[in-house]
């Protein structure tokens, strides 16, 4: 009997694996698909042009997205600066003070579900609440859109990360005197590179979001000026120019959607290589 279970249990450990395996490969290949194919048709619209021209009139040849790619950094850079302080800020509050508070578990509920709201959901809201009253898409608005995506990815890390932190670390702060700020301060020194990361995985989580923007920021021929009014982003302009019929336009979504990738790609590496190739002190 116990012959006959021991080999039953080899076979579903090797099915397992090899299922498992399988699985890895098919993920493998799409993802090399996806590339290659991305690569393919949008290496050659990246030039100078590209990133330093606007887009030009319907059905003439030439023209860029140099304000797409502006209005895309000037978002993130905006999101980035509403969302990551708040999210830090909460994270904090969940580690270090609401751990075992009833204001904590129902600011941790509500951090899970916006883990899960879709972003469209995300951008009707702001639409709602930000571009009905000031009359208007605009940028602010994409920004505080794409802020919101931001936070509940900063908040879970952060927490986390704060949590890995051993709590004789804690101890021995708060043993020596210091007030808590202070030792939430070398907390977050211990745990810097885990909130670098966590900082950069929500950057590449909303690099390509374009539901929240065709509610909030909308898109622009022009080059960003003002805050208050539509601005031009890359995911819209691929949104607008796959569907148009202009080969040019076309080519230049490829090219669009090839920076994007590469961009997301490279925030994935960087927040790996944090995360893997650095220890906190």
């Amino acid at each position: 009997m116990r012959l006959k279970s021991h080999r039953r249990r080899l076979w579903i450990d090797r099915l397992v694996r090899l299922f498992a395996g399988f699985s890895a490969v098919v993920g493998i290949f799409f993802l090399l698909w996806i590339l290659w194919t991305v690569v393919s048709r949008g290496a050659a619209a990246l030039n100078l042009t590209f990133f330093l021209k606007g887009p030009a009139p319907p059905g003439v040849p030439g023209g860029g997205l140099g304000n797409a790619v502006l209005g895309t950094l000037i978002l993130t850079l905006l999101a980035t600066l509403f969302g990551v302080p708040l999210g830090l800020l909460a994270g904090i509050f969940l580690s270090e003070f609401g751990r075992h508070h009833p204001i904590g578990g129902a600011l941790r509920f509500v951090v899970n579900v916006l883990m899960g709201v879709p972003s469209i959901i995300v951008g009707l809201f702001v639409w709602a609440w930000l571009v009905v009253p000031l009359g208007g898409f605009s940028g602010l608005a994409g920004a505080v859109a794409l802020a919101v995506l931001m936070v509940p990815v900063v908040v879970r890390t952060t927490e986390d990360m704060l949590r890995l932190m051993p709590d004789t670390l804690r101890e021995s702060v708060l043993a020596l005197g210091a007030p808590r700020w202070r030792m939430v301060a070398i907390l977050l020194r211990g745990a810097r590179t885990g909130l670098l990361t966590g900082v950069l995985l929500a950057v590449a989580r909303i690099s390509g979001e374009t539901a929240p923007l065709l509610f909030t920021a909308l898109n622009s021929p022009y080059w960003p000026r003002s805050l208050l009014k539509p601005m031009a982003n890359l995911t819209v302009t691929i949104y607008n120019y796959a569907l148009s019929p202009y080969p040019n336009w076309q080519q230049l979504a490829w090219g669009a959607s090839l920076l994007i990738t590469l961009s997301v790609l490279a925030l994935t590496l960087v927040s790996r290589i944090f995360l893997g190739g650095r220890k906190a002190p």
